[in-house]
């Protein structure tokens, strides 16, 4: 049996990039037993001194941490050593190297990345119009819109949106349903990246079928029926194809991997 280490995320911040970090890092270990503490805006020793008094009570400690006060990183990572509890800080080498290259001091604040300026004034606007054109919804300003996902139901089309709207890109996605007539604003839009999402017919009845079991609904015989989800995904193939928008395969993607393909397809468009 594999030992269960016991990892401290400590931030002076709100702890995302560093959770993101360990997220990573953790996906490239298949046998990595831990329980997870995390700990946001530590920005005292004696916050520090807390933390590691917890650690020195249970095995197989150890702690990363994101903190760009200069003292306070030394302190952590002098306290940990004093009591044998491996540290690691994540960005200290990264802004110590962009100093030297730049050629100029880091400000060492926590927080810096939140700070409101414009670009995260348009992640705001980018969230609030992609939550208010979720699944179809305020198809009229289609114009408006950076980005525009398609596909039939669970193809990861909502989660995407939020995910790139969180990116400051404004996004529309649209349900297609058989026989339904797309908006007419699609087909002449020239602003807006177009994207077709897909999936495997099987693992999209799979789906289906358990979020029917959760909603408890059995009466949607076609949206769980195979062969109906075959007919749905080969008319959503042949209007992207006739469209001549990019299509990308879900099937086994994260939301973060299918991202990530859209925003290099936008990449691609701008360049052309």
């Amino acid at each position: 049996m594999n030992e269960k280490y016991n990892v401290y995320l400590v931030s002076d911040s709100t702890g995302e990039t560093l959770d993101r970090i360990f997220l990573s890092l953790k996906s490239q270990f298949a046998n990595f037993e831990y329980q997870k503490r995390e700990y946001a805006f530590v920005r005292t020793e004696q916050q520090i001194d807390k933390i590691l008094k917890e650690c020195r009570e249970l095995e197989n400690s150890l702690i990363l941490y994101t903190i760009v006060e200069t003292k306070l990183a030394k302190y952590i990572a002098g306290q940990s050593e004093k009591n044998n509890v491996p540290c690691f800080g994540i960005l200290g080498n990264l802004i110590l190297s962009f100093s030297k290259l730049l050629n100029q001091k880091a400000i060492h604040k926590p927080s810096a990345q939140h700070v409101l300026d414009d670009d995260y004034y348009k992640r705001i606007e980018a969230i609030q119009f992609t939550m208010s054109h979720d699944d179809g919804k305020n198809v009229d300003d289609i114009t408006n819109a950076d980005i525009i996902l398609l596909g039939v139901s669970r193809t990861s089309k909502t989660p995407t949106s939020i995910y790139l709207a969180n990116r400051g890109y404004k996004t529309i996605n649209i349900p297609l349903v058989l026989d339904q007539k797309i908006p007419d604003g699609l087909i002449n839009n020239k602003k807006a990246c177009i994207i077709g999402l897909i999936a495997d017919p099987e693992r999209l009845a799979d789906i289906r079928r358990n979020r029917v079991a959760i909603m408890k609904d059995h009466k949607i015989k076609d949206y769980t029926d195979l062969e109906f989800i075959k007919r749905e995904v080969n008319d959503s193939k042949s209007l992207f194809k006739k469209n001549n928008w990019p299509v990308i395969d879900v099937t086994r993607r994260s939301v973060e991997e299918t991202a990530a393909s859209i925003l290099k397809i936008i990449e691609i468009k701008k360049n052309r």
